[in-house]
């Protein structure tokens, strides 16, 4: 079933299955955003029903990596190559492993985000949320791209949702730096392994926006091939 299944989406659009796979993993990163709010209210009732979400939205992601590994065809022509594409979704999973990341530490140590650095560590986390999700708009063009031969308007359209992505990312970045000297000035008022804790989770979060910024490097990259 899964084989039919699978190479039919492929023999319709040889990218269906990758859409739909960063759409999963975009879905995972988006619980992110109620699951910080549940830890800055203190509510983990709410938090573990919310990263149990997350945890089965990964698994989905997760079956639909392993079975486009092992249904794309190798047969099939390609506008860019079967490697490539095998990198693509590489890549996007770690989206879905970093959401799920965060909320697994968050909820084991029941870290919960300090009322002073609560606004700008939600604004943060909403940055590094709309930086996957506009990798999501970039793939979500690649059949548009690819019928419209990798050039004119369609090209135009995705290098600058790309540049768009690069943008937010570094937004992503500039208010890492701010949530981080906002946890420098309270640090010595918490318990020091929840401190640390807290740093590891400002990098996690950094780091879902780095890894959605790769998913549109390396679309970069394939267009431009």
């Amino acid at each position: 079933m899964a084989r039919n299944l699978f190479g039919n989406l492929f023999a319709q659009s040889p990218f269906s299955p990758i859409q739909d796979h960063i759409v999963k993993a975009q879905e995972c990163a988006e619980q992110l955003i109620p699951f910080i709010e549940a830890s800055i209210n203190n509510d983990w009732e709410l938090a573990t029903t919310i990263q149990q979400t997350i945890s089965d939205l990964e698994s989905d992601a997760d079956q639909i990596k392993k079975d486009i590994r092992l249904h794309l065809p190798k047969s099939l022509w390609l506008p860019v190559n079967r490697s490539d594409l095998l990198n693509l979704i590489t890549r996007q999973d770690k989206i879905a492993n970093r959401a799920k990341d965060i909320s697994g530490l968050m909820l084991g140590r029941k870290i919960v985000i300090p009322n002073s650095i609560a606004s700008i560590m939600l604004e943060y986390s909403k940055t590094a949320v709309a930086t996957s999700a506009q990798a999501v708009r970039a793939i979500q063009e690649m059949d548009e791209l690819v019928e419209a031969g990798f050039r004119g308007n369609v090209l135009d359209l995705v290098q600058g949702l790309i540049t768009e992505l690069d943008n937010l990312e570094n937004e992503n970045d500039r208010l890492q730096v701010q949530v981080r000297a906002e946890l420098f000035k309270i640090e010595d008022q918490l318990p020091p392994i929840e401190a640390m804790f807290l740093y590891q989770v400002i990098e996690w979060i950094g780091d879902l926006a780095d890894r959605a910024q790769k998913v549109g490097s390396l679309m970069q990259l394939l267009i431009s091939k």
